[in-house]
C-alpha cells in the first residue's frame, strides 16, 4: 500500500514561463483533476491496472494529446505530452507509462499509416479502447538498431514475419503493435520496414513475460511464420528506421519530462520531510547540510525543466529539428533525477529504503529511464556529433 502523502500535486509555477500558453494551463488543470482521483496504482495486478489506466485516460480525453487524430494533418503538441508525463510521473510511474505508450505505440501509424490503418488504430487508441505497443528492441539490437534480425518477406498479398522482439512495453496486453523488421532492401538500417501487427495474427505469440524492478507490462514477442496483410506495411519498404526515429524524436523529450516528474516528487517529499522530522531540538530542515542538499536538488529540477521544455517548445513553435535539444534534455533530466531521488532517499534515512515508501518507489522507477529510448551514453554521442557538425 502506498503511504498517504500530504502533497496534492506538482507545482504549476513553471507554466508561467514563455514556453507555454493558455492551452497548456487548461490541459494541466484537467490532468490535476484526473490525478486527484487516481487512487493506488501499485497493486499486484499490473496488467489490469495498466489497462484500466489507459481506459480512464481515454475516457477523460487526455490521450488526445499523445495519440494523433486519424486525419493526415493532425499535429502532436510536444509540450502537452511533456506536461502530461511530468504530472502523471509525479503521481504514478505506471500512469505515466500508460499514457506515454499510447503515443509511442501509435506514432508510426500517425506518421506513415495508410488512411485505412489510421482509421483502424488511432481512434481506438485515443479513446483508450486499444492498448498500443512499440516493438523495436531485440536481444542483440537495442541501441544498435541496425543489428536487427527479426525479418519480414513479401509473399503475394502477405508479409511473413519471423524472429523475436524483447523488452517490449505493453507486450502481452497490447491490442495493436507497431513492429519493425528487416526486409533487406539495403544493408543495415536502410533495410528495415515498419508494420502493424495484431495479437490474433497467426504465428504471433508471447514467448516470455519480463519482471523488472519497477513493475510494468513487458514481454518477449515471437513470430513464427506470422502472416499479415501487405496493407499493414507503414510507409514504403525500407523506411522503417526513418519512421522509428521520427517517432522517437517526438517522444524523447517526454522521457525527460517523466524524469522531471519523478525528481520533482522526490524534492517535494524531501522538503515536506525536512520541515517535520524532529532532530536536535529542531527539525531536519534547520541543518545546513540539509539546506545545501535541497539547494542542489532544486537546481537540478529547474535545470531539467528548462532543458525539457526548451526542446518541446523548439519542436512545436520553431518547427525545427530537436535532435540535440531532446538528447540534452533526456540525458540531463534522467541523470539529475537519479541524483535528486538518491538524495531524497538518503534524507529519509531508514524510512527511505523501506518497501512501499514513495521515495523508495521513485528510486526503482527512475533507473530504467537512463536506459530506454537511448541510454545516456548514446545521448552523449548524439550531442557530440551534432556539436561537431555545427561548428
Amino acid at each position: 500500500m502506498t503511504p498517504v502523502s500530504p502533497l496534492r500535486g506538482p507545482s504549476r509555477e513553471h507554466l508561467a514561463w514563455p514556453f507555454f500558453d493558455s492551452r497548456h494551463s487548461e490541459y494541466a488543470a484537467a490532468l490535476d483533476a484526473f490525478a486527484a482521483d487516481l487512487g493506488d496504482t501499485h497493486g499486484h495486478d499490473v496488467d489490469g491496472t495498466c489497462r484500466s489506466l489507459v481506459r480512464r485516460l481515454g475516457a477523460a480525453g487526455l490521450l488526445e494529446a499523445s495519440v494523433a487524430g486519424d486525419q493526415p494533418d493532425a499535429v502532436i503538441d510536444s509540450r502537452l505530452i511533456c506536461i502530461a508525463r511530468e504530472t502523471l510521473a509525479w503521481h504514478s510511474g505506471l500512469a505515466d507509462f500508460a499514457f506515454a505508450m499510447q503515443g509511442l505505440g501509435t506514432g508510426a501509424v500517425a506518421i506513415a499509416g495508410s488512411p485505412e490503418l489510421r482509421a483502424l488504430v488511432l481512434p481506438k487508441a485515443r479513446r483508450g479502447e486499444w492498448v498500443a505497443a512499440f516493438a523495436l528492441s531485440e536481444k542483440e539490437a537495442g541501441s544498435d538498431v541496425a543489428a536487427m534480425a527479426c525479418s519480414a518477406r513479401r509473399e503475394g498479398d502477405r508479409y511473413i514475419l519471423d524472429g523475436e522482439k524483447t523488452w517490449i512495453s505493453n507486450g502481452g496486453i497490447a491490442d495493436v503493435y507497431t513492429l519493425f523488421a528487416r526486409t533487406g532492401e539495403a544493408p543495415g538500417a536502410r533495410g528495415i520496414s515498419a508494420f502493424v501487427v495484431l495479437p490474433d495474427d497467426p504465428g504471433f505469440s508471447i514467448a516470455d513475460r519480463i519482471d523488472v524492478m519497477a513493475p510494468h507490462p513487458l514481454a518477449t514477442l515471437r513470430f513464427e511464420g506470422c502472416r499479415i496483410p501487405a496493407g499493414r506495411l507503414l510507409g514504403s519498404p525500407g523506411e522503417g528506421f526513418k519512421i522509428a526515429m521520427r517517432t522517437l524524436d517526438i517522444f524523447r523529450a517526454s522521457v525527460a519530462a517523466a524524469a522531471l516528474g519523478f525528481a520533482r516528487r522526490a524534492l517535494d517529499e524531501a522538503v515536506a520531510h525536512a520541515k517535520t522530522r524532529r532532530m536536535f531540538g529542531g527539525v531536519l530542515g534547520d541543518q545546513q547540510l540539509t539546506q545545501a542538499t535541497l539547494g542542489d536538488m532544486a537546481a537540478d529540477v529547474d535545470a531539467s525543466a528548462l532543458l525539457t521544455y526548451r526542446a518541446a517548445w523548439r519542436r512545436d513553435v520553431q518547427k525545427a529539428s530537436t535532435t540535440r535539444e531532446a538528447a540534452m534534455a533526456k540525458m540531463v533530466a534522467t541523470e539529475a533525477a537519479q541524483a535528486v531521488i538518491d538524495r531524497a532517499v538518503q534524507m529519509f534515512g531508514s524510512r527511505g529504503v523501506r518497501s512501499g515508501e514513495i521515495v523508495e518507489q521513485l528510486y526503482r522507477e527512475i533507473r530504467a529511464l537512463r536506459i530506454y529510448e537511448g541510454a545516456t551514453e548514446v545521448q552523449k554521442l548524439i550531442i557530440g556529433r551534432d556539436v561537431l557538425k555545427a561548428i
